[in-house]
């Protein structure tokens, strides 16, 4: 009875729109009205000096520099060939371990093991591994004593580099949903594909990989949006082989105050990162149907 009338307030009584106001007034405010902002100011003229031009004049300027720049285009192909890499990596590492994770009976342990990373500044993880994978590094000290390389790798300051550990950055994003969806799978299905003349892979690829979809779409979207929008990863590990998008915002930006580009390129990720987080809805939507 207490539960049916807390339901009752909450979704359709009088005091619903208490219920949801703090998270819309929040929403809004942190939200709503600077994605607003930028949007706006991809339309408008730069100034003389940078900024934003007064009065103000709607111009689709940006938008056609973003998409008849050279440079601009090349980097959007780079960036896109990166975070592509990125993802596949990620995904191939992280499916085979969240299956594992699942059929363990040290699960928790395994899923605590994959958050602690969480407890530990974002920038401090990139710095360790500048330590590890640096010409003194530990990668190239044992590459040199033991195969006898008399130079060190080049194993920082190029796309590599930011592949290997952005893969490092999102893995942990992949993996719960993945495993979310593979603690759902009815594992049955695959007995029961076996019976009927399926080998593993037919049953791995026909079965159990269509049986995970809502989680491998879920992990992608957490994987290649913020890929494409990496911007501290780039910026020191990267180099000029590796710079990316969003070094190209933080450019635009701060250094020739370019403003309307850098907010007609934030509004497209804005466009990709809707139309990933409205096809995963859509697809768990479909699910639960």
């Amino acid at each position: 009875m207490g539960k049916r009338t807390v339901k009752k307030i909450n979704e359709k009584g009088p005091l619903k729109w208490v219920y949801y106001l703090p998270i819309s007034v929040w929403m809004t405010l942190f939200f709503g009205l600077p994605t607003l902002i930028i949007i706006a100011f991809s339309f408008l003229k730069k100034g003389a000096y940078g900024g934003i031009a007064m009065p103000l004049k709607y111009t689709m300027a940006a938008y056609n520099l973003l998409f008849t720049s050279n440079d601009i285009i090349k980097v959007v192909v780079k960036t896109l060939n990166i975070s592509v890499w990125i993802t596949a990596v990620t995904l191939f590492l992280a499916i085979p371990v969240s299956y594992y994770i699942s059929r363990s009976k040290y699960k928790n342990l395994w899923l605590l093991l994959i958050v602690i990373p969480f407890w530990t500044n974002f920038l401090v993880r990139i710095f360790s591994f500048i330590a590890i994978l640096g010409n003194n590094g530990i990668v190239n000290q044992f590459l040199m004593k033991v195969f006898g390389l008399k130079t060190p790798l080049a194993l920082l300051y190029n796309k590599n580099a930011v592949i290997i550990i952005s893969v490092y950055v999102f893995l942990p994003y992949a993996i719960l949903p993945l495993y979310s969806a593979i603690e759902k799978f009815d594992f049955s299905l695959l007995d029961a594909a076996s019976d009927l003349g399926a080998n593993k892979f037919q049953a791995l690829m026909r079965v159990f990989i269509p049986g995970i979809k809502s989680g491998i779409v879920t992990a992608v979207i957490f994987t290649l949006v913020p890929a494409i929008g990496s911007y501290a990863v780039p910026d020191l590990v990267g180099g000029t082989d590796g710079i990316m998008l969003g070094n190209i915002i933080a450019n635009r930006m701060f250094q020739l105050r370019d403003w309307p580009t850098a907010s007609a390129i934030s509004t497209v990720f804005i466009v990709i990162t809707t139309f990933g987080v409205w096809l995963s809805m859509k697809m768990e939507k479909e699910e639960e149907e």
